[in-house]
């Protein structure tokens, strides 16, 4: 397809969920879900659909910062881009005079996987396939040509990117019909907010069995009295065999996350997530001895490949958690993927948010088929709301999260959806700004 990218365009996107408490935790207790959205418009009618995350305030700032990169993509060739996006991707993250606000973290990080992941939604939506399926039909030598390998070499070479790709070839046709078949394993988050009440909490913890879900999550980390009461109430209802994870949401320093913890162990707590800051690698290492058996999980709010090489050398997680729109976007996340191969870490993504289930499910679904070729104590996090504003939503059922088809990558918002959850001009924020000053 011949054509030129003639730009980009951006919205601030927000929901308000808090008004129900969804999404609540002791470090976040009022988060309004929202999306920075990002169209990368061509000549041609195509376009590339991605976005970053965010919970309110400061949504204004991370557009603007999407916004910001425009000018490497106007007037470009659409072919040759979009057949090399690890050249692009480099780019954009090795610009000096951006990088200077991260380096490769924060806002501007976060902007670049917005315009990756929607380049790639592109190239997905131009070549016909879902980009699970783009992904894992590429050969081992595209694939490792998408990694940067700086900072890398000593935990992770190309040489030893290729091997793990080439050792997952086999078999690969057979492990995605069964994708196709079964589907990929789920967990649920819903029943967990930490704003909701006791009845709250039994009546969603029954739902998420009922629906086939073995593992769920709660949100833990204000007070210890009330997480102890919660977690037996959790335990209570989904019985012995369920998987009961907690998460700290980064709420507490080394020693109290140790003493925590252990308050919670007689309820089997299967992984505790983000017990400390995600910055503190040795933190987590430390936190990771004191309380094994029960298992660190992290990984949401890690700002890029460096952190994660550093927290599998340190033995500082059984879980790592890709965030699909945190890190630089689709190439960065595979290059976490091959890291986790190589230390024979599970990968359990965080979801959740704002189409965080809608895009992170293809990048698992990718590992399965072409990298780690397993979904051994794999789970996907899924949270049961917001799916209605996508075109192509997540869709789990008997606890599984099924196959996307449609071509691309799944970040297309509905454009009724757009327009009315539009940040300040939107109708519903209108009405809530009429609200609050009656």
């Amino acid at each position: 397809m011949t054509g030129t990218i003639t730009g980009l365009s951006t919205c601030d996107v927000r929901f308000p969920t808090s008004r129900e408490l969804d999404g609540s935790d002791a470090m976040n207790p009022d988060p309004d879900y929202s999306a920075s959205y990002v169209v990368v418009d061509t000549d041609t009618g195509l376009a590339g659909h991605g976005f970053a995350f965010t919970i309110g305030r400061g949504n204004e700032v991370q557009t603007a910062a999407i916004r910001a990169l425009e000018p490497f993509l106007a007037g470009r060739p659409l072919d040759a881009t979009l057949d090399d996006l690890g050249g692009v991707w480099a780019e954009l993250v090795h610009d000096s005079q951006l990088r200077w606000l991260g380096p490769e973290k924060g806002v501007v990080h976060m902007a670049v996987a917005a315009v990756v992941n929607a380049l790639w939604d592109m190239r997905a939506r131009r070549d016909g396939k879902p980009l699970w399926k783009l992904l894992a039909d590429l050969p081992p030598t595209e694939i490792v040509d998408l990694v940067d390998f700086r900072y890398l070499s000593d935990a992770l070479t190309r040489e030893e990117a290729l091997d793990i790709l080439r050792r997952a070839e086999p078999g690969r046709a057979q492990r995605e019909a069964q994708l196709r078949r079964s589907g990929y394993p789920a967990y649920t988050t819903s029943p967990g907010w930490l704003g909701y009440d006791d009845a709250k909490l039994r009546r969603l913890c029954r739902e998420a069995v009922e629906r086939g879900f073995r593992q769920i999550k709660l949100k833990v980390g204000g007070d210890v009295a009330d997480d102890v009461r919660r977690m037996r109430i959790a335990r209570e209802v989904v019985g012995p065999d369920v998987r009961i994870a907690v998460d700290a949401n980064q709420r507490w320093d080394v020693g109290t996350a140790i003493d925590w913890i252990r308050e919670l162990a007689p309820f089997d707590p299967w992984w505790v997530e983000e017990p400390t800051s995600p910055d503190d690698v040795l933190g987590h290492a430390a936190i990771a001895r004191a309380i094994s058996p029960v298992r660190v999980a992290t990984g949401e709010h890690v700002a890029n490949r460096v952190v994660f090489k550093q927290l599998l050398q340190a033995d500082a997680l059984s879980y790592l958690q890709i965030d699909a729109a945190r890190v630089g976007g689709v190439n960065e996340n595979i290059a976490i993927l091959l890291l986790a191969a190589k230390f024979g870490v599970p990968v359990c993504p965080h979801a959740g948010g704002v189409g965080l289930c809608e895009l992170v499910r293809h990048l698992s679904m990718f590992d399965f088929v072409a990298v780690s070729g397993s979904m051994e104590d794999r789970v996907i996090e899924y949270v049961d709301h917001l799916h209605e504003h996508f075109l192509d939503p997540a869709v789990v059922r008997d606890g599984h999260y099924q196959v996307p088809r449609e071509p691309g990558f799944s970040a297309r918002m509905r454009p009724e959806s757009v327009a009315e959850y539009r940040y300040p001009d939107g109708p519903v924020w209108t009405d809530i700004a009429r609200e609050r000053g009656a």
